[in-house]
């Protein structure tokens, strides 16, 4: 046991909690003034909801012992039975089990969270928790089990995600996509300008989501030691580099940079390094995120285009970081930077982007065929959508009796 190292991962868990109100100020910035509270609300009640199932059967479902074949965990850990102060050798001989279990948590609420962005002002709020249930325990935590589990079947083919490319941006970000075909298009989409109601909020949010990331990042590396050290470090150049990219493409493009760009670039890059934060060098890093603050706002810009609804951009900014970002590591991972790693196709092992690829394929048609389903069984028997009326309205009143603003 390590004080140091303890101190560290229970203080990196609080950031990755603290990251989840700030995403819900980065989302609530960009929804109408009608619907602010509504999307605060879905961001906030999911610290609790999955906070509670994580403890229950979600930390067992994802880290238990494997049940066979490297699908999902088996239920010793059910109710955090056996989970205690004695160290969790399996992935850390030097912290807490508690302290290890804790840290996930707080991955686990918050990649449900991203998938809110793209329902936001017509989900209703009654369905919107059963289906966050019910995704945190048939998606989240059989492909953290894949990934990051003993015995996971991804992991055992040598899949690299330092700190959840796959398990939470693709997982979440395909799932989104699946929500805004499913649920369909907010009324006025196209017709309507929809605004950003609150940039200075959305800032503040991008802020406090930098911020954590550092504990998202560098506490995956679960010591204070040279490994957090580089995932801190690639965590924030390639964040810098995404914020200049997607301001240059946009001011190339578009004729002016704006705020909301800078802001969602610096989101795409966190989004995009996340999984190669322990396995890189600080110039691939730089590269990593310079190229996905291009992509990301390239695919945001081609949403009208293919005629889906997704409010605030979790299809441009979660999924498409996540790929390229679970597709990088196969090309910039280097042993010299992290042993336990591998080397990518840049550093002689072709092979490692095959199996980053596989990963992607996976997570993608998994989360989504499931996802699917859910929204379609949700739909026929709670429906998914408030009334028109409600809609026009907006959903803080509607749902809920209050406004965010009293003016």
């Amino acid at each position: 046991m390590n004080s140091g190292d303890t101190a560290f991962v229970l203080f990196s868990a609080a950031l990755v909690l603290f990251m989840t109100p700030g995403l819900a100020l980065f989302y609530g910035g960009m929804a109408r003034s009608k619907n602010v509270l509504n999307t605060l609300m879905q961001n906030f009640i999911m610290i609790a909801l999955v906070g509670v199932q994580w403890a229950l059967v979600g930390y067992s479902l994802a880290f238990g012992p494997d049940a066979g074949g490297g699908i999902i965990g088996n239920l010793s850990y059910i109710g955090l039975q056996g989970v205690g102060a004695e160290p969790f050798k399996t992935y850390s001989e030097t912290i807490p089990h508690q302290a290890f279990m804790i840290f996930q948590a707080m991955f686990a609420i918050i990649t449900p969270a991203l998938i809110i962005g793209s329902w936001v002002e017509r989900f209703k709020f009654s369905t919107f928790l059963v289906f966050s249930l019910l995704w945190a325990t048939l998606v989240y935590d059989p492909v953290a089990h894949w990934v990051w589990g003993d015995n996971g079947w991804l992991k055992g083919l040598g899949a690299l995600d330092f700190a959840g490319g796959t398990v939470v941006h693709i997982n979440a970000g395909i799932a989104a996509l699946a929500a805004a075909l499913i649920i369909g298009k907010r009324k006025g989409y196209g017709v309507e300008a929809f605004i950003p109601h609150n940039l200075p909020m959305t800032v503040l949010g991008a802020g406090i989501l930098w911020f954590g990331w550092f504990g998202f990042n560098a506490g995956s590396a679960l010591a204070a030691n040279g490994l957090a050290a580089i995932a801190f470090v690639n965590t924030n150049f390639a964040t810098c580099a995404a914020a200049l990219g997607w301001m240059v493409t946009e001011w190339i493009i578009r004729g002016k940079p704006t705020m909301l760009g800078v802001a969602s670039g610096a989101v795409a890059g966190l989004v995009a390094i996340t999984p190669a934060a322990g396995f890189v060098g600080p110039m691939s890093s730089i590269i990593i995120g310079a190229l996905a603050g291009m992509f990301c706002y390239l695919a945001v810009l081609v949403k009208p285009k293919l005629g889906y609804d997704d409010a605030l951009d979790v299809v441009g900014v979660h999924m498409v970081g996540g790929l390229w970002g679970a597709l990088a590591t196969g090309l910039f991972a280097s042993k010299a930077v992290n042993e336990a790693g591998a080397d990518g196709l840049f550093f002689g092992n072709p092979g490692q982007f095959g199996i980053q690829l596989l990963a992607v394929v996976v997570t993608l048609v998994y989360s989504f065929v499931i996802s699917f389903i859910l929204f379609k069984v949700l739909d026929a028997t709670m429906g998914l959508r408030v009334e028109a009326d409600e809609e026009v309205a907006g959903l803080d009143i509607s749902e809920h009796q209050e406004s965010g603003y009293s003016l």
